[in-house]
């Protein structure tokens, strides 16, 4: 079966590749533009797409599909369209193309989590059980009825990328069993049902950690927000990002955002308990431990994150 995969980043990489390790015939591919990485901002293919450079596969890079897109991929003749965080927009002139549609692989439980953050959602939220699901796209934000569901257990200490990276093999094992049974006239999908939620793209402020709120609820955000954004706060009017901070239930009560030291570990104060820091990267410097930055603070407990 001929069919165009449609993906951006590093977490849509198996699913493409596990369709041509089944012997599907991807006739092309269409992802984002190269993009600016790194502090010299050089222009970078995205990761489906130097993955589909090594396959051979013809490349389609479209930060919109519109017109002149939607008739790249009509020449490509797909007969399915197989999607993983693209990050964009299908209209319904690409949806109409392939006789089989376009069939999204998508990391929620749908109705739960429609969005482009569904894990980073799932985790700040506290869900102990998340997932991924094939469904048939269609115009509305991740609406369509579901051909299959697989569901992962939410670890206490994940993070959105390590769940993600899991998720992404299943997901891809998931991908090719539904295209499978498409391709052999067996498959159905039904209507989603259960209680919507939405799962917005994360902003550079959802990753600050507010030391008001309670532990277990700035815990969840920090590791919801890791790798990207990235969890961070402030001291002296600095940015300082941080890595998923621990949970410290029994250490001595402090005020929020106040530090201290508790042998060699540095406790922050929030709405509740204490929590521990792991690794901080202060403004202009690298990711260091924990315990490295407090030494070089003259008086910790006179330190305050804001």
């Amino acid at each position: 079966m001929r069919v165009l995969f449609a993906g951006t980043p590093a977490v849509a990489v198996p699913s493409l590749d596990a369709l041509v390790a089944a012997g599907f015939d991807v006739v092309a591919v269409l992802t984002r533009p190269d993009a600016p990485l790194g502090r010299k901002r050089v222009l970078t293919p995205s990761p489906v797409a130097a993955r589909a450079a090594e396959l051979g596969i013809d490349i389609i890079h479209a930060a919109k599909v519109d017109a002149a897109v939607t008739a790249r991929i009509e020449a490509a003749e797909p007969e399915v369209a197989a999607i993983v965080a693209y990050g964009g927009l299908i209209p319904r002139a690409a949806l109409d193309i392939p006789r089989h549609g376009w069939i999204n692989l998508h990391f929620s439980l749908l109705p739960a989590w429609r969005g482009a953050a569904p894990v980073q959602r799932a985790l700040i939220a506290g869900d102990d059980i998340t997932g991924a699901v094939t469904f048939r796209l269609e115009e509305g934000l991740d609406t369509g009825p579901v051909f299959g569901t697989l569901t992962e257990a939410v670890g206490p200490e994940d993070t959105a990328g390590e769940l993600l990276e899991r998720l992404s093999h299943s997901g891809a094992v998931l991908l090719t069993q539904t295209l499978s049974a498409v391709e052999a006239g067996k498959a159905s999908a039904v209507p989603q049902q259960g209680e919507v939620s939405l799962a917005p793209k994360l902003s550079l402020e959802d990753g600050r950690l507010d030391w008001q709120q309670p532990a277990l609820a700035i815990g969840r955000r920090s590791r919801g927000v890791t790798p990207e954004p990235g969890a961070w706060t402030t001291l002296d009017g600095q940015r300082m990002k941080l890595e998923p901070v621990l949970l410290r239930p029994g250490a001595q009560p402090l005020r929020p955002g106040q530090l201290a030291l508790d042998g060699k570990a540095v406790l922050v104060g929030t709405g509740s308990h204490p929590v521990e820091l792991t690794r901080i990267q202060p403004s202009g410097k690298k990711m260091m431990t924990a315990a490295d930055w407090a030494r070089g603070q003259a008086t910790l407990e006179s330190v305050v994150f804001e």
